[in-house]
């Protein structure tokens, strides 16, 4: 009987915090036989294995695509791995109120935040026990957020199913931990801004991703269902808690 790959899955690895993942989950757990790198860009993942000392298996597929979608899904099928990690980074945002962005742009943010998302960890329950799943949300999860109304919706979506899942899957020793970091300088804010520009204050509390997945991965090891990095967006978090909603 041969032996059952091991593997993490990384949507959204092509740069910023899941290109990041895919690095210092090989880094940090070495019973990894492969890490599967997804993402848009063929020759940003390629690159990617210069920084990994494992086989990187790349995807460069759009995951609001069901033909792509299904792609993964039959390499799944074919390869029957373990699926140890699963980290859904990719998303986007676009700043602006609804009656500025276009269509597309919203709609975009709905089906590759929230819909692909799902769909990927539809599939990944296939393969996984004793796992970890690790969710790209944002502090904007808890607040709404005019002028990027959007997105926050996605996030808060992002959060709030994460939350319920941890709870859900825990009998199956799958935990899902929600990560909700504030600004952090990745490509995110450069596609951003091509509608709008960043409140000042947010650049001045702009986080180093290296050091927001350092503490994701750790707070995903120990089960926990938030990672927030920072004192200034604990702080921020849980000021929120207190503002009426209603």
């Amino acid at each position: 009987v041969g032996l059952i790959m091991m593997i993490a899955v990384v949507t959204g690895a092509t740069s910023g915090m899941g290109r990041e993942c895919a690095i210092q989950l090989w880094e940090q757990f070495k019973g990894l036989d492969e890490i599967w790198a997804i993402g848009r860009r063929k020759e940003r993942l390629e690159q990617l294995k210069d920084f990994i000392g494992i086989p990187v298996r790349t995807f460069d597929l759009d995951l609001t695509e069901e033909k792509d979608l299904e792609r993964l899904k039959a390499a799944l099928t074919q390869a029957g791995p373990q699926v140890k990690f699963l980290v859904n980074a990719a998303g986007f945002g676009k700043i602006g109120g609804v009656r500025e962005l276009s269509v597309s742009d919203q709609t975009g943010m709905a089906e590759l935040n929230c819909t692909a998302l799902r769909q990927l960890r539809l599939w990944f329950f296939l393969y996984a026990n004793n796992s970890r799943i690790l969710q790209f949300a944002s502090s904007a999860a808890f607040l709404p957020q005019p002028g990027f109304a959007v997105y926050a919706a996605t996030k808060a979506y992002v959060l709030s199913y994460s939350r319920a899942l941890n709870r859900e899957l825990k009998d199956r020793g799958i935990s899902v931990t929600a990560i909700c970091p504030g600004p952090v300088k990745t490509e995110f804010f450069d596609i951003a801004q091509t509608t709008g520009e960043i409140p000042l204050y947010k650049q001045f509390v702009m986080a180093k991703p290296d050091r927001v997945v350092k503490k994701a991965i750790r707070d995903s090891v120990s089960r926990r269902e938030l990672s927030v990095y920072g004192w200034t967006m604990k702080l921020s978090i849980c000021l929120q808690s207190y503002c009426p909603t209603a």
